[in-house]
């Protein structure tokens, strides 16, 4: 699928779910929430559903729990319009209650046309219903920050999955809080493994972390404060299986933190020079 056609999927998607009647949550809605980022992107977010703010301007993430996740995301050097937002349902639950199975079921055939089109190689889940519908048994607090295979049925063909917190929780808790920032410090690893996992011949993360450079190039005192005191990475890699445990994100000692610091994936800015492949990857 060439860039046009990718874009143009998507927006089709958009189309529909901004008409869709498909389950009682159209009733209440304001607007309806397809998603949106950039179609190009290897990196998918996906939450559980709109909540009040998103209803109103018909946008993922546009809330408190929003701009947490974009200053996470600013962590590691990313922008939103980086990667590709979107939620396992498409329109808000009244009073932002969980979504009702036949619900998830009449909108998550959105969410596989969304990944076929994207074919992201990694998928971020933001909290436990949205971890369900890619890893059924899975619990948010033992398995967040764990890396696995996705089932290609999802609609995502050769993609990583790696559950989080979702951002209202971290919100609410100061440990939350703390294992999220952990969990999004990982996520340029993460991708790595990801890389890897589509093109085996790609370099591993521990190949890698020696020669790449930090976010700008610069020296690891200009990246972020909290990236420089937690620095989380991938620490176990096994053979990949469907629902198979991939990696763990974990901290690592001391004298390796610069290294995986230095390893973080750098985002080339829209209009800026094409970077030199020996400086940086970059996240695309």
């Amino acid at each position: 699928m060439t860039d046009d056609e990718r874009a143009a999927a998507l927006e089709t998607i958009a189309g529909e779910v901004r008409a869709c009647t498909r389950c009682r949550l159209h009733e209440t809605r304001t607007r309806a929430v397809p998603g949106e980022g950039n179609p190009d992107t290897e990196v998918v977010l996906v939450g559980e559903g709109p909540g009040m703010h998103e209803d109103r301007q018909g946008r993922p993430f546009v809330g408190r729990a929003g701009d947490l996740l974009t200053r996470h995301l600013g962590l590691i050097g990313w922008d939103r319009r980086d990667v590709f937002i979107t939620n396992v349902v498409k329109c808000r639950p009244p009073e932002n209650r969980d979504p009702e199975p036949d619900e998830v079921a009449a909108c998550y055939p959105y969410l596989q046309r969304q990944l076929e089109a994207l074919d992201p190689a990694l998928i971020v889940t933001l909290g436990r219903h949205s971890m369900a519908r890619f890893l059924p048994d899975a619990r948010i607090s033992r398995d967040h920050g764990t890396l696995r295979s996705v089932d290609p049925a999802t609609g995502a063909r050769r993609a990583l999955v790696y559950p989080m917190f979702h951002p209202a929780a971290a919100l609410r808790s100061p440990d939350v809080a703390h294992q999220s920032e952990a969990d999004i410090l990982a996520v340029p690893a993460v991708l790595l493994e990801a890389r890897g996992y589509r093109e085996p011949a790609e370099p591993t993360v521990a190949e890698s972390a020696s020669v790449l450079p930090d976010l700008a190039g610069g020296s690891a005192a200009e990246t972020p404060a909290a990236a420089r005191a937690t620095v989380a990475t991938v620490a176990t890699v096994a053979t990949v299986a469907t629902g198979a445990t991939v990696a763990t994100g974990a901290t690592v000692a001391s004298a390796l933190r610069e290294e995986l610091v230095a390893a973080t994936v750098a985002v080339h800015p829209a209009g800026d020079p094409e970077p030199d492949p020996a400086d940086q990857l970059t996240l695309f």
